[in-house]
C-alpha cells in the first residue's frame, strides 16, 4: 500500500531529478527494494530469509547514497553500510544457534525450538536478535544511522525506509521471539519494555530539538518504534505471567502501531519531500508561509501530524490507545516489583504523546504559517498533480485506519493465533465493529467514528448562531495588530528555536546544550546593532559512545596494520602460527 502511494508521489517528485542524475537508476533501485523487502517477509527458511536481508540492505545503500556527490550523503551512506552489515552478523549468528539445535533452516521447522535449547543457549539467541533487528529499526541506542541516513535519501526513499524497511525488525524480532524461543523468561519482557520506552521517550525529546524537517522526522520514527516495542514488551511479560489474553492485546496493540506508523509517517515524508521539492531546503527556519502557497500539502501534512500525534479520530490515537489498554492491565494481573514497569512505561507514554504533539505544533507552525522567512519560501509552489495524489492516499488511509479499525483487527486474529494461541478481534470491538473496547471487565472502550460523528453533530450550533446574530453584519479586513510598528516582518515571527528553548532548559541534563552569543554595539553597551546568536545540543549517544569507539577502533587499525610488513618471511610465520593453533585447537 505506501509502495503504491510513493510511486504515484514519485511520478512528480523525479522531475526535479531530470537533466542532473539518473531517474531510471533511482526507480530501478525503489523497485528493488521493493521487492527485497516483500521477500525478507515472504521467505519461509531463514536461508532465503537472510539473501532478502542482505539484498535489501545493499539496494537501501545505494539509494542512500543517491546523490553521494554530497560529502554528508556519503558519510550517511557509509553509516548505514556499516550498521547493516553488523545487524546482518548478529542475525546469522542467532540463527545458526537455532539451526545447530533444530536441524532445520525452515521456518516450520524452527517453530519453538526454544524449548529444545539450554537456557544459556537461548538466552544468547535473544541478545542476538534483539541487536540485530534493533539496529535495523532503530532502537536507543542502535538508532545513530537512522538520523543520518533519512534527511539525505530522496523524499520518497525515506517514506519507505521509515514505513517499511525498519519495519522489517519489527517483523523479524516479533517472529523469532514469539514464534521460535517459546515462552519468554521475565527479563526478557522487562528488556524490550525498558527499551521501547527509553527509545520513545528519547526520540521524540531529540525531534523537540531538530530544525531539519527530514532529521525530526527520522528521530520521530525513533520514538514510534519505541511505542511498538512497548506493546510487544508488556506481551512478553504477560506470555511469562500466563495471560496470553493480555498478551494478544499488547502484541495487537503492537502490530496495528507498526500499520499506522508506515502509513502517516510515509505521509509526512512524502509532505517533507513536496516542501523541499518546492522551497529547496530542509531547514525549518528559512520557511514559512507555505500554507498558501502549497494548501493541499499542508493540509495533508496536518493530517499525518494529528495521526502521529495520536489524536481521535486518525488511526495514530486507535494503536496508542490499545497500547495504554495494555500497560494499565500489567500492573493488576503481575507479580513482584515487575508490576511497576506498567505505570511508569503508561506515564511515560503519556509523557511521550504530548511531546509529539508539540513537536508536530512546532513542526506544522514554523513550516507553514506566518510570513516566508526566506525568498525560497516565498517563491514556493504547490506540488505536482502526482505528489498530491500520492499524499491524499496515505491521508484517507489515515483517516480509514483511525474511524473503522475493526476492518483490520479481524485480520490480526491468524496472527495472535499462531503466535499467543489466541484470536482477539472480536472482544476488542463491539456494536458492530464501532466501538473499541478492552477484554475484560476492567477495560475501557472508545469509539473514534462516534466522535466524529459528535463533532459533525455540534456543527449547526456556530451555524445557528452565526444565522442569529452575525448575518448580515459588516465585516472589516485590516492589518494584523503590530504593536504600534510600521508594519509585521519574517524577523518578528516565532522561530524553531525559541519555541524549543523551554524543554532544551527543562532537559539540559541530557541535551548539554552549548550557545555562542556575539554583540556588536554602535554606541553605546546598551544599545546593540548586530546580535548573534548559535545553538548545539549534544546527541549524547554520538559523542559519549559512538565517537569514542570509533576512535578506539582506529587507534588499533593503526597498530595492527603493523602486522602488514610487507615480508614474505612474516607471512609464513603467521601461517606457521596459525596451523599450530588450529592443530592444538582440534587435539
Amino acid at each position: 500500500m505506501l509502495a503504491l502511494a510513493i510511486a504515484l508521489y514519485s511520478l512528480g517528485y523525479a522531475r526535479g531529478y531530470f537533466g542532473r542524475k539518473n531517474v531510471g537508476v533511482l526507480g530501478a533501485l525503489f523497485n528493488l527494494l521493493a521487492l527485497a523487502t516483500t521477500l525478507v517477509v515472504a521467505a519461509e527458511s531463514f536461508w532465503l530469509f537472510l539473501i532478502g536481508w542482505e539484498l535489501m540492505a545493499l539496494t537501501a545503500y545505494c539509494l542512500v547514497s543517491f546523490e553521494h556527490e554530497h560529502a554528508e550523503t556519503r558519510r550517511a551512506g557509509v553509516l548505514y553500510f556499516i550498521m547493516s552489515h553488523l545487524d546482518a552478523v548478529c542475525i546469522i549468528l542467532g540463527f545458526f544457534l537455532l539451526f545447530q539445535t533444530s536441524g532445520d533452516a525452515s521456518f516450520a521447522g524452527l517453530h519453538d525450538v526454544g524449548a529444545r535449547m539450554s537456557p544459556a543457549r537461548r538466552d544468547t539467541a535473544f541478545v542476538l536478535f534483539l541487536v540485530g533487528f534493533g539496529i535495523k529499526a532503530g532502537i536507543v541506542p542502535l538508532h545513530t544511522w537512522l538520523p543520518a541516513a533519512h534527511p539525505v535519501a530522496p523524499s520518497n526513499v525515506s517514506a519507505f525506509m521509515s514505513g517499511v524497511l525498519i519495519k522489517t525488525g519489527i517483523y523479524g524480532f516479533t517472529r523469532v521471539v514469539l514464534d521460535f524461543l517459546g515462552t519468554p523468561p521475565l527479563w526478557w519482557g522487562v528488556t524490550v519494555l525498558t527499551v521501547g520506552t527509553a527509545s520513545a521517550v528519547l526520540g521524540v525529546l531529540y525531534a523537540l530539538m531538530e530544525h531539519d524537517l527530514k532529521r525530526l522526522l527520522a528521530y520521530h520514527s525513533i520514538e514510534n518504534i519505541g511505542i511498538i516495542l512497548m506493546g510487544l514488551g508488556a506481551a512478553l511479560l504477560f506470555l511469562h505471567a500466563g495471560h496470553p489474553l493480555l498478551a494478544a492485546l499488547g502484541l495487537v496493540a503492537a502490530l496495528y502501531h507498526t500499520l499506522n506508523h508506515a502509513v502517516f509517517k510515509g505521509l509526512l515524508f512524502l509532505g517533507a519531500g513536496a516542501v523541499l521539492h518546492a522551497t529547496g531546503t530542509r531547514n525549518m527556519e528559512e520557511m514559512g508561509g507555505l500554507a498558501k502557497r502549497m494548501p493541499h500539502t499542508a493540509v495533508c501534512f496536518l493530517v499525518g501530524a494529528v495521526a502521529i500525534s495520536a489524536l481521535p479520530p486518525l488511526n495514530g490515537f486507535v494503536s496508542e490507545w490499545l497500547t495504554y489498554q495494555a500497560l494499565l492491565r500489567g500492573f493488576s494481573t503481575t507479580e513482584s516489583l515487575v508490576r511497576l514497569l506498567f505505570p511508569l512505561s503508561g506515564a511515560l507514554l503519556a509523557l511521550t504523546g504530548a511531546l509529539a504533539a508539540a513537536c508536530f505544533v512546532k513542526a506544522f507552525g514554523i513550516t507553514f504559517l506566518a510570513q516566508p522567512r526566506s525568498e525560497h519560501a516565498a517563491r514556493a509552489h504547490e506540488a505536482a498533480p502526482a505528489m498530491r495524489l500520492g499524499m491524499a492516499l496515505l491521508a484517507a488511509a489515515c483517516a480509514v485506519l483511525g474511524l473503522f479499525p475493526a476492518l483490520l483487527l479481524q485480520w490480526l486474529d491468524p496472527v495472535t493465533q499462531q503466535l499467543v494461541g489466541v484470536s482477539l478481534s472480536g472482544q476488542l470491538t463491539a456494536a458492530g465493529g464501532l466501538v473499541l473496547a478492552s477484554p475484560g471487565a476492567q477495560g475501557g472502550t472508545v469509539s473514534p467514528l462516534g466522535l466524529t460523528l459528535a463533532g459533525v453533530c455540534l456543527l449547526p450550533i456556530p451555524l445557528g448562531l452565526w444565522l442569529g446574530f452575525a448575518r448580515g453584519t459588516k465585516v472589516r479586513r485590516g492589518p494584523t495588530w503590530d504593536c504600534g510598528l510600521s508594519g509585521l516582518t519574517p524577523r518578528m515571527e516565532y522561530t524553531a528555536t525559541g519555541f524549543s528553548k523551554p524543554l532544551r532548559m527543562v532537559f539540559k541534563a541530557l541535551f548539554q546544550p552549548r550557545r555562542e552569543v556575539q554583540r556588536e554595539y554602535d554606541f553605546s553597551p546598551y544599545f546593540a546593532k548586530t546580535l548573534r546568536f548559535e545553538s548545539h545540543v549534544e546527541e549524547v549517544f554520538e559523542e559519549r559512545m559512538y565517537r569514542p569507539a570509533r576512535l578506539l577502533i582506529v587507534r588499533v587499525a593503526r597498530r595492527v596494520r603493523r602486522l602488514q610488513a610487507g615480508s614474505i618471511h612474516a607471512y609464513l610465520l603467521y601461517i606457521f602460527i596459525t596451523l599450530v593453533l588450529l592443530l592444538w585447537w582440534t587435539a
